[in-house]
């Protein structure tokens, strides 16, 4: 398969499998004299890992990651950088069953069916476990956005769990997760997203639009089903005298003609139920709800697209 790599200056390739030895992520293009911040990747891969509360995986991952190149002295020297984290907790016997049963709703059936061979360990390179390569990439891409453009920052939040609104209060949807978990039950929900105080200017048209751009990078994430920019999908049932007349941020989410516009950029973004359910969902190891897990992520997807961007803004005039 060749289609493990992203972005167009800021290029990302990532490798391996929920049970394989390790994955990793080789990123090129990143500029020497980027500064490296240990703490946040160790905090961003911390917020991803399984493990860390009764309603999410309890698969045990510690994600210490490990630098095989590209830094030195704390700092990007210009040369590919490569970053792995090791697995630790892989029970592969969990998922013997599927090897000739695939799973509803997970890609074991149509990713044999393309290539004639698929790793059934846990859903091998369509797991969920692969997003930590994301992770790893996306810090290193937020750290060169902090030196490019310091005042900007991504901030992801879940606002709705099922069809109930979320916060960190709300215990009526922790107690939903937490009989969902027993009940072999999942959820989707809502995700809203901004990019707080982003450089104008951002976006190449034609085809490598701001909104096309970050959209791309939103819709790999395996978990997510639709993007919303700005009012997104209520746009199509308002009058034009209404539409363009109100604050720009509000409708075009911060991108106009593909261009970000210096304002808040903002997207909804929609999470399916998690694919495992009834007795796999019960014997295995798994989330009822993906969204929280997936905020990092997201962050970094979106860190990744705009790093891209800063770097090729660069050569927009001579």
């Amino acid at each position: 398969m060749s289609a493990s790599s992203f972005g167009q200056r800021f290029v990302i390739t990532t490798f391996g499998e929920s049970h394989g030895p390790a994955l990793g992520v080789v990123i090129d293009g990143c500029p020497a004299g980027v500064q490296w911040q240990d703490a946040l990747i160790q905090e961003n891969l911390k917020r991803r890992r399984p493990g860390t509360s009764a309603v999410v995986s309890a698969r045990q991952e510690a994600d210490q990651y490990e630098i095989l190149s590209g830094i030195f002295e704390h700092k990007t020297i210009g040369t590919p950088i490569a970053l792995i984290v090791r697995n630790q907790d892989a029970k592969s016997q969990d998922y013997d069953m599927i090897q000739n049963n695939p799973r509803a709703g997970h890609a074991d059936d149509v990713w044999k069916n393309k290539f004639g061979i698929s790793d059934y360990r846990g859903g091998g390179r369509s797991s969920g476990r692969e997003t930590v390569t994301r992770v790893l990439a996306g810090s290193v891409a937020q750290m060169l956005a902090y030196q490019l453009a310091p005042k900007m920052k991504v901030l992801a939040q879940v606002i709705q769990v099922g069809n109930l609104p979320y916060s960190t209060e709300n215990i009526e949807v922790q107690e939903m997760l937490k009989k969902a978990q027993l009940d072999g039950e999942s959820y989707g929900g809502i995700i809203k997203v901004e990019i707080q105080n982003p450089p104008a200017n951002l976006g190449q048209p034609v085809f490598h639009k701001l909104k096309s751009d970050l959209t791309a990078a939103f819709m790999s994430i395996g978990a997510l089903t639709a993007v919303e920019l700005g009012a997104g999908f209520s746009s199509g049932a308002r009058k034009g005298t209404e539409f363009h007349q109100v604050a720009e941020s509000e409708n075009y989410g911060g991108i106009r003609g593909g261009i970000s516009t210096g304002e808040t950029i903002s997207f909804k973004l929609h999470v399916k139920p998690t694919s495992s359910i009834l007795n796999i969902a019960k014997k295995g190891r798994h989330d009822p709800f993906i969204g929280t897990r997936a905020i990092p992520v997201i962050e970094s997807m979106a860190y990744l697209a705009l790093a891209d961007h800063l770097l090729w803004v660069r050569t927009d005039r001579i």
